[in-house]
């Protein structure tokens, strides 16, 4: 995905200075494009999702001007936990969500626990905005 103009939808309202939240949360609860959605079987069960960078080029796309904030990283039991946080300026003033990501710290699947975990807070907070909100309902 490197033109975000050619392969994202078109935003909503003006795009002039500022957005209303309401704009870019409607933006970002739209239908995520299937070719950014992956799966993979967790538990028995298929979860469809979106990678990190994915989540970070619909931000950039509808949310401009966005920031992301790592608040805390700690060791609960076995788990890496982080606090992450996503601030979206607009009209209205700046809007902050915050969400956690966890993963085992002796976890041997693909890259990390701290990154793991962290791609995760970051998804989830993006998702707070709407951003593949959908994903999660079952």
């Amino acid at each position: 995905m490197t033109n975000t103009s050619d392969q994202l939808q078109p935003v909503t309202g003006s795009t002039d200075g500022p957005r209303s939240i309401k704009d870019i949360i409607t933006d970002l609860s739209k239908p995520l494009a299937q070719r950014h959605l992956k799966t993979r079987r967790q538990g028995g069960t298929e979860l469809t999702y979106i990678e990190w960078h994915v989540a970070v080029r619909y931000l950039d796309h509808f949310a401009s001007g966005w920031s992301y904030a790592v608040k805390s990283v700690s060791l609960v039991g076995n788990l890496v936990v982080v606090i992450a946080s996503i601030s979206i300026p607009c009209v209205e003033g700046t809007i902050v969500r915050e969400a956690t990501g966890c993963e085992e710290a002796d976890s041997k699947g693909y890259g990390d626990a701290v990154s793991n975990a962290e791609a995760m807070a970051l998804k989830r907070a993006a998702s707070k905005f709407g951003l593949g909100l959908y994903l999660y309902q079952k």
